[in-house]
C-alpha cells in the first residue's frame, strides 16, 4: 500500500546543505502534500515546515581539533536526534553532507531498518577513504553532485547516482546592480570585491582577518572599491556579532558592507576572495574571477597534509582538472599574496578572460551527464518518493 503522508527525517548541518534541504522540502511538498519532516536544519528548513529537533547552527564546526573541542555539545545534540529517531521511526532518512554526524546516524537508521539516502557525498575520495566501509554497510543510496564521484562509489559496491549539482540549476540573480546598491548602501560606480570567509563561526575567525588585511591593501591602491561580506543564514545573532567585532578590529575605516545575498554579491562583484567550500562552486557557476583561500588549526593542517590525496583543495580546480583558480592555503594565505593573485583578475585582459572561460567550462561539466532535464533537487525528490513507495 502506498503511503500518502510519509514521515521523512531530513538533516543538514551547514549553510549549503541547509539550502539544499529547504529546496528539497519545497519539491517534496509540491508532489506529496501530506509529507511531514523533522530532523536537523536551519531556519529556512523550519520555515518550510521541518520540525527542528536540533538546530544546525548549534553543531556546525570545522576541522579535527575543532570537532574534538566541541565533542560534548555535538554528542548532546546527537543524542537528541537518536531519541527522536527511535521514538518517531520515520519512513526514510535523508542525510545531507555533514559526515561526522551523519555517518553515525546512518548506522542508527540501519539498525532500525530505516532506509538511508545520503545526498552530497562526504569527500572520501580525498581523504578518510576508510569510511567507505560505513557507507557500504549503512547507506542505501548515495546521491552525488560531482560527476567523478559516481564511479568512485560504484567501484566500491555502493549504490551511487550522479544527480547533478543543485547550484548549477539556479538562475543567475535577477536583482540589478542599481537595486543591489540601493538595498545595501553601496555606490554603483565603485568596484565591488566579494569577501566570503565561510559559513561557520570558526572559519570566519580564521579567514576574515587576513581577508580584511588584503582588502586594506586593495583599497589603498584603489579607493573606489567597496567590499561585500555575505552573512550565512545559519549564523546566530551571537555569531553575527563576532563578525562585526572582527570587522571593527581588522577593517576599521574600510567600506565593508555586510549583505544577505551571497549569490547576488558574487554576481555583481568584480572579483572575490572565497574560502574553500561550496562558495567556490557558487562563484564558479556565476562566473566572476576569484582567489581561493583557507586556514585551519596547525594540527588539523598537519594531519590533512598526510592523508589528503587529491592535487587541489578547491572543488572548482578538481572539476577543471587543473589549477584554474589560485589556491592560497594555510601559510600561503597572506594579504600580499592575495593581492598579487587577485589584481590581475580585476583588470580587463588575458588573465581575467582566461579564468572566466575556464569557469564557463566548469559550469558546463557540472550541468552535463545527468541524462535528464530534471534538476538535481527534483532527481533527489524522485528517489525519496520511490523509497517510501510513492510513484513520482
Amino acid at each position: 500500500m502506498q503511503k500518502t503522508s510519509p514521515n521523512i527525517f531530513l538533516s543538514a548541518g551547514e549553510a549549503s546543505g541547509e539550502a539544499y534541504g529547504a529546496l528539497l522540502i519545497s519539491e517534496l511538498k509540491s508532489r506529496c502534500l501530506g509529507a511531514m519532516f523533522f530532523g536537523m536544519g536551519g531556519e529556512r528548513m523550519e520555515a518550510l515546515g521541518c520540525e527542528r529537533v536540533v538546530k544546525s547552527e548549534d553543531v556546525a564546526v570545522m576541522g579535527i581539533t575543532e570537532v574534538i573541542r566541541h565533542l560534548p555539545q555535538i554528542y548532546r545534540e546527537y543524542r537528541k536526534l537518536k531519541a527522536a529517531i527511535r521514538q518517531r521511526r520515520p519512513d526514510v532518512a535523508v542525510l545531507i553532507d555533514f559526515p561526522d554526524i551523519h555517518l553515525k546516524l546512518a548506522e542508527e537508521f540501519h539498525a532500525l531498518g530505516i532506509p538511508v539516502i545520503f545526498f552530497v557525498s562526504p569527500q572520501l575520495w580525498a581523504w578518510k577513504k576508510g569510511r567507505i566501509r560505513k557507507v557500504q554497510r549503512f547507506v542505501d543510496r548515495m546521491l552525488v553532485i560531482f560527476p567523478f564521484e559516481e564511479p568512485f562509489y560504484r567501484e566500491s559496491g555502493v549504490n551511487a547516482t550522479y544527480v547533478g549539482h543543485p547550484l548549477a540549476d539556479l538562475e543567475l540573480p535577477g536583482v540589478s546592480r542599481a537595486e543591489f546598491a540601493e538595498g545595501n548602501g553601496l555606490d554603483p560606480g565603485n568596484r565591488w570585491i566579494g569577501l566570503l570567509p565561510g559559513s561557520r563561526a570558526k572559519e570566519i575567525r580564521l579567514n576574515l582577518p587576513e581577508m580584511a588585511r588584503a582588502a586594506r591593501l586593495l583599497f589603498e591602491r584603489d579607493p573606489h572599491m567597496e567590499f561585500l561580506l555575505p552573512l550565512a543564514p545559519t549564523l546566530t545573532i551571537a555569531q553575527a556579532h563576532v563578525v562585526t567585532g572582527l570587522l571593527s578590529e581588522f577593517a576599521d575605516g574600510l567600506p565593508v558592507r555586510m549583505v544577505r545575498d551571497a549569490r547576488a554579491a558574487l554576481f555583481h562583484a568584480r572579483g572575490a576572495i572565497v574560502a574553500s567550500g561550496t562558495a567556490t562552486v557558487e562563484a564558479a557557476l556565476i562566473g566572476n574571477p576569484f582567489v581561493v583561500v583557507y586556514r585551519v588549526s596547525p594540527v588539523t593542517y598537519a594531519i590533512a597534509k598526510r592523508v589528503v590525496t587529491v592535487p587541489h583543495v578547491a572543488m572548482v580546480n578538481l572539476v577543471a582538472d587543473k589549477r584554474l583558480v589560485p589556491e592560497l592555503i594555510q601559510d600561503d594565505f597572506q594579504a600580499g599574496r592575495i593581492v598579487q593573485e587577485l589584481e590581475p583578475l580585476l583588470a580587463d585582459g588575458d588573465s581575467r578572460a582566461e579564468m572566466m572561460a575556464g569557469l564557463v567550462a566548469v559550469g558546463e561539466k557540472l550541468r552535463a551527464g545527468r541524462g535528464s532535464k530534471a534538476t538535481a533537487i527534483a532527481a533527489v525528490a524522485t528517489i525519496v518518493l520511490e523509497t517510501v513507495g510513492l510513484a513520482s
